[in-house]
């Protein structure tokens, strides 16, 4: 009986792909739905070949083995509705075209309240794009896209599109172009997702009030590409093994970045990606970004700990960790910036001054892009000296006569001890 009834199933599926290959798409009532309670349905098991429509509030639970397939072709599924529930469902093999924003699960324009909630998705397109829409929750989803295909050609894992009260939260998005991308979306929260094996992980463009916690990026080209955006709340996330950057800041203002952890960032191939510039491997960038406070995160293992360029000026930065980075600090701007906050400024591991008073603090300020380290920028053979006399004297004539010293990065306070072991165990985030 069983049996009979997928065959049933599957040619009923062939016959609604043959029925829609001309046509738009089909409300998703037309499919066998089996009444589970009032405007709850299940969709047995089987493969449903068409682009298919929710243009009125249900919720609707798959059952193991039930896959909707576009066949290459447009969305696989539209909601138009608002109050809408999806979970449990495979969708895979929706259109190709990033012009027309094909998309797995496409949430139209004014559907609001809808949940996408534990659904595997497999395309080339983009995977859940939101459009316009208020409080949506996209949870525990499964998000992958195709590694043959230019990184450029891939739809990005998530979507945001001015989108107010949105909740991203637990998916695990691998190989497409972005993980998550958030444009012009206001009041949002991206929680706990794991994203491998792309572009950017998390990406903002001119999105404000959004916060984004407990998040680990792997393998990106990018990990956190935080871009004109203001009053972001970034905390308790981690970039580990990323190429070019761990978090890239550009014109973000009035922003906090907190407890994040970030580890062996390389420079790296960028796949022709021409937006992707003078990666150095950098745990942090920041670029044009000011009025920001940078606290308690932890750079370690990386080419460069943290660059800062293009007037990137009057941001607090104190109790963060700057571990075994090739270079620590790259600083390129007019004047002397202080790192440290009402006395207390950062731990540095290759600093070498005391703490005669046992206060824990440093009595010699940290200043880690002195005349010898722009020596060593513009002559990176230089480093052959590092320990030599020679290098040794220079650091004492700068010493003696301040006067020559360019202008550069100053921790008046450096901390004598790690302030972060604690945040290497507990922002572990989400695992595969």
């Amino acid at each position: 009986m069983l049996g009979s009834q997928a065959v049933h199933r599957s040619f009923y599926a062939l016959l609604l792909c043959a029925g829609t290959a001309l046509a738009g798409p089909q409300p998703i009532t037309d499919l066998p739905l089996i009444a589970e309670g009032e405007n709850r349905w299940t969709l047995p098991a089987g493969e449903y070949v068409g682009n298919f429509r929710i243009d009125q509030p249900l919720h609707l639970r798959c059952e193991p083995g039930a896959v909707l397939t576009a066949a290459g072709r447009g969305n696989a599924l539209s909601i138009s509705a608002s109050d809408v529930v999806i979970e449990n469902c495979s969708v895979r093999d929706w259109g190709h075209s990033l012009t027309a924003m094909d998309s797995g699960i496409f949430i139209e324009r004014g559907a609001n309240d809808v949940t996408v909630r534990n659904n595997r998705l497999r395309g080339v397109g983009f995977g859940i794009w939101a459009d316009r829409s208020e409080n949506v929750n996209i949870l525990d989803n499964l998000i992958e896209g195709d590694s043959r295909v230019r990184s450029q050609d891939r739809g990005n894992g998530i979507h945001l599109f001015i989108v107010k009260g949105a909740v991203v939260a637990g998916n695990h998005v691998r190989e497409t172009r972005d993980g998550i991308y958030i444009e012009t979306s206001n009041g949002n929260r991206i929680e706990n997702n794991l994203i491998e094996d792309l572009r950017y992980g998390v990406h903002y463009m001119f999105s404000n009030d959004n916060h984004v916690t407990g998040n680990t990026t792997r393998r990106t080209r990018t990990g956190y590409a935080l871009m004109q955006s203001r009053k972001l709340t970034v905390t308790g996330n981690r970039s580990e093994h990323d190429r070019n950057y761990g978090f890239l800041m550009n014109y973000i203002t009035y922003s906090t970045l907190k407890d994040n952890f970030v580890t062996d960032v390389q420079a790296g191939d960028t796949g022709g990606d021409s937006m992707i510039q003078g990666g150095e491997g950098k745990a942090l960038f920041i670029y044009n970004s000011l009025f920001n406070t940078l606290e308690g995160n932890h750079f370690e293992h990386s080419n460069l700990g943290i660059h800062l360029t293009a007037g990137s000026e009057d941001n607090r930065i104190s109790g963060n960790a700057f571990i075994s980075n090739e270079q620590q600090v790259k600083y390129v701007a007019v004047r002397t910036q202080e790192w440290s906050v009402d006395g207390r400024g950062n731990y540095w591991s290759d600093y070498l001054g005391w703490d005669r008073n046992e206060d824990g603090l440093g009595d010699i300020a940290y200043e880690p892009n002195d005349n010898v380290d722009r020596l060593l920028w513009m002559y990176p053979q230089v480093r052959l000296l590092m320990n030599s006399p020679s290098i040794e004297v220079l650091r004492w004539v700068q010493r003696a006569f301040p006067v020559i010293k360019s202008p550069g990065v100053q921790d008046s306070h450096p901390l004598m001890k790690l302030p972060t072991e604690e945040l290497m165990n507990t922002t572990q985030g989400p695992q595969s």
